[in-house]
């Protein structure tokens, strides 16, 4: 193998694993990015439905209780799940992608019913009673989601609906009927209100961003190579391969009176001088030697 081919192969190579350590850590950069913003993001959209349900709790249902009888009920305007559900209908609509969901282990509302992940959480709530969210990276259905998630800790006014049947609003057991929702305890961790922020498009945008500075990079590493494979080949091999014919000639008596005709300030023309003083000892040697 040639110098030339050498050189260019040692400079490709690390060229090459300079652009994949580039782009692995635009990756990294950019999905460390994506995490931060969908944390701030799943902070905002929950602090929007956490403050819709404490204004519910202070204000609009002490006022609903006063106005209705005890045993009506109107799920619309005196339930705390169903008006965030409510609320997060609308905001579904405008913000495509985002969950929200009212986990919870025995819900009155079937599709509220908590799946395997939904479910630890609420056992990690019960046992960490001290904790007042957490937060992580989950996936379903395929796809990832960074997750932002509250206990809810079922307290006495929560006991009217969903202590026992026989204490509950007749409307609510027309509605949702007996089997479930019930036999709640004060104090307990029965859901958990989790909002799920895509992380799809954010993630390929990193990948995205990733291929496409390690195209650049080999692109640049291509035009690199061309470069250097010319001024190797017109600056270095084409005068090493010139000087190596010219010592050749002068080895056998041959070119004498030829200057070698290289006239480079670097290594190359010094050493293009050295042969020329060795053609010019080597032309008065043989003369010396032919006059005698």
């Amino acid at each position: 193998m040639s110098i030339r081919v050498r050189f260019i192969v040692i400079i490709g190579v690390l060229s090459l694993l300079a652009s994949v350590a580039l782009a692995y850590a635009s990756y990294q950069f950019s999905v460390k990015n994506a995490m931060a913003d969908a944390k701030t993001q799943g902070a905002i959209v929950f602090s929007m439905i956490d403050s819709s349900r404490m204004y519910f709790k202070k204000s609009q249902r002490p006022l609903v209780a006063e106005l209705v009888e005890d045993d009506r009920f109107y799920p619309e305007i005196m339930s705390g799940f169903v008006m965030t559900r409510g609320v997060w209908e609308i905001f579904e609509k405008r913000f495509p992608g985002y969950v929200f969901k009212q986990a919870t282990i025995d819900p009155l509302y079937p599709p509220n019913k908590a799946d395997a992940d939904e479910k630890n959480l609420i056992e990690f709530f019960g046992k960490n009673m001290e904790l007042k969210d957490t937060e992580g990276i989950l996936a379903k259905n395929g796809k990832k989601y960074y997750y932002f998630a509250r206990p809810v800790v079922v307290e006495g006014p929560c006991l009217r609906c969903h202590g026992t049947p026989d204490d509950a609003p007749k409307d609510q057991v027309e509605i949702y009927g007996t089997e479930h929702g019930y036999d709640w305890s004060a104090g307990q961790v029965v859901s958990t209100s989790i909002v799920y922020v895509p992380l799809e498009k954010a993630m390929a945008a990193a990948q995205k961003s990733a291929t496409a500075l390690f195209a650049m990079g080999a692109a640049g590493i291509v035009l690199l190579m061309g470069v250097i494979w010319f001024f190797l080949s017109s600056g270095v091999v084409a005068p090493l391969a010139r000087l190596q014919e010219k010592t050749t000639q002068i080895s056998i008596g041959k070119e004498l009176d030829e200057e070698i005709g290289i006239y480079s300030k670097d290594e190359i023309g010094d050493l293009a001088k050295a042969i020329d003083r060795l053609r010019i000892s080597t032309a008065k040697l043989l003369k010396r030697c032919a006059g005698k």
